[in-house]
């Protein structure tokens, strides 16, 4: 933290910044993002920390008119390293409400004491501290916004008991969680959850709509001008959500419905994680200012978000069956791969694994060898922790995919992109991308080495191609020999 330039952005309120820092007010013991529109404190009242939860660890409490829980997350590729980001977003998934540090250490593949170090260094709190600060600011933002009672926010919220919310509550608040109350909505309890998730503008709405339009499971997702919308299995919960834009606020606006409350904050992870809502655009668009095959894209499309399924097992489904079809001729075979793991059931879901497993996949129009991919994908993704470990090792998680029978480096990269969240995975064996590049794969996959660390959004932004009227396809050039090539699309 330079507290130069950290005050600077404060003096500016620039929505930039929003997420990425928060300042600490000696005189006030408060708390607030960037943007907060409080009177601004003088320099030598300030001291400024990476993370909310290093804010409440120096006894900091949060500002009811900034509203620190409403800040968009940081950038999963800023600060020490990448091991660390992506521990963090286990914690925000609430790897620790039922289980300690020793076992986040197990998933991540480190040692504990090794963890605590690096996310101290990364966020300026422990890995129990950050939790507790989740949970605290994510009640807060419930019992602001939402008609729940507080015993279902309490719950909601990843607290084990209505004593311990209570007094954690009131210990970080300054004030009992029934003193917020009185200025929450006055809807009617039952009605559905109506939550704004922030992001760092701008945003590329149309892009994301266009991009998961294309790809819509029919009986699964529905796809307007204005909205997504999906049901969806997490955990135990089953339920559905709607997604729309509102510019104006800089958020998307989730409208919830879920039947165990107690996974409300990891379905709100994974909605953040599915429309890349902690993205920093213009660290995106500065890494592609000097390239001439990007750069346009994005000038003409700010705000590129890497969009990713809802988990990484349905990533997998989604990139099985994109090997040599096209991409309607996947999402029809996925509409009927729901439909039968579904069984007498409504509403569909995408199937997970042990569904995939009991399930007769005889019929749907799938080969036996895509049946045998998809069963194999299955009895991997079931096994415990084995999805949570890809993430945190991106060329050992390759490795290990494309050691699974039927799994070759276009499925793995793709998988890795849109399932694990790998900034810089990069198929480059994709249809769309070499059609879009006007490149071949040995090329496309020789240009993509300067794109690094950010190869899956120069990816995105090949695909983005076919809603941008204002840029022009290179022209491929002929290949010198037939050479054969597997198609894949990218669903």
């Amino acid at each position: 933290m330079d507290p130069t330039l950290c005050y600077r952005a404060l003096k500016s309120r620039d929505a930039r910044f929003d997420g990425r820092f928060f300042t600490c007010v000696k005189t006030t013991g408060i708390y607030c993002r960037p943007v907060c529109p409080a009177r601004l404190p003088l320099f030598k009242n300030v001291v400024f920390v990476a993370s909310a939860a290093a804010a409440q660890k120096a006894g900091f409490r949060p500002c009811l008119r900034c509203r620190p829980e409403c800040a968009p997350g940081a950038p999963a590729w800023r600060g020490t390293g990448a091991v660390a980001a992506r521990a963090l977003k286990l914690i925000a998934e609430g790897a620790l409400d039922d289980a300690g540090v020793d076992a986040l250490a197990e998933r991540t593949g480190l040692g504990a004491r090794h963890l605590r170090r690096l996310i101290k260094a990364h966020a300026g709190a422990s890995p129990v501290q950050i939790a507790r600060a989740r949970r605290i600011l994510f009640a807060k933002r419930l019992i602001a916004e939402t008609p729940l009672k507080l015993t279902d926010i309490a719950y909601a919220s990843g607290f084990r008991s209505l004593r311990r919310f209570n007094a954690e509550m009131a210990a970080a608040l300054g004030r009992a969680p029934r003193a917020l109350r009185k200025d929450g909505p006055k809807t009617a309890p039952g009605a559905a959850l109506i939550l704004p998730l922030t992001y760092r503008p701008p945003y590329d709405w149309d892009g994301v709509l266009a991009f998961l339009r294309l790809r819509a499971v029919p009986g699964v997702e529905v796809v307007t001008d204005i909205s997504y919308a999906r049901h969806f299995a997490l955990g135990a919960a089953r339920g559905r959500f709607t997604i729309t834009h509102d510019a104006a606020r800089r958020s998307l606006i989730a409208d919830i419905e879920i039947d165990k409350l107690e996974y409300l904050d990891r379905l709100v992870s994974r909605i953040r994680a599915l429309f890349d809502l902690d993205a920093d655009p213009e660290a995106i668009a500065a890494a592609f200012a000097a390239d001439d095959l990007i750069a346009p894209r994005l000038a003409v499309a700010p705000g590129l978000r890497l969009v990713q399924s809802f988990d990484a097992f349905e990533a997998g489904l989604r990139a099985i069956a994109g090997q040599q079809v096209t991409v309607k001729g996947a999402i029809t075979l996925l509409g009927r791969l729901a439909a039968r793991c579904a069984g007498d059931a409504v509403p569909l879901v995408m199937p997970e694994p042990d569904a995939i497993l009991a399930a007769d996949l005889s019929g749907l129009g799938l080969t036996g060898a895509r049946i045998v991919t998809l069963q194999t994908w299955a009895r991997f993704a079931r096994q415990p922790g084995v999805l949570d470990a890809l993430r945190f090792d991106p060329d050992a998680a390759i490795a290990q995919l494309t050691g699974l029978p039927g799994f070759g480096p276009w499925t793995a990269q793709y998988l890795a992109l849109r399932g694990l969240g790998d900034t810089d995975a990069f198929p480059a064996g994709d249809l769309g991308l070499r059609q879009n590049s006007g490149l071949e794969a040995k090329d496309l996959q020789a240009r993509a080495e300067a794109w690094r660390p950010f190869r899956a959004y120069a990816a995105q932004a090949l695909w983005r191609v076919t809603a941008i009227t204002d840029v022009k396809t290179p022209a491929r050039p002929k290949p010198a020999a037939r050479v054969k090539i597997e198609e894949h699309v990218s669903l």
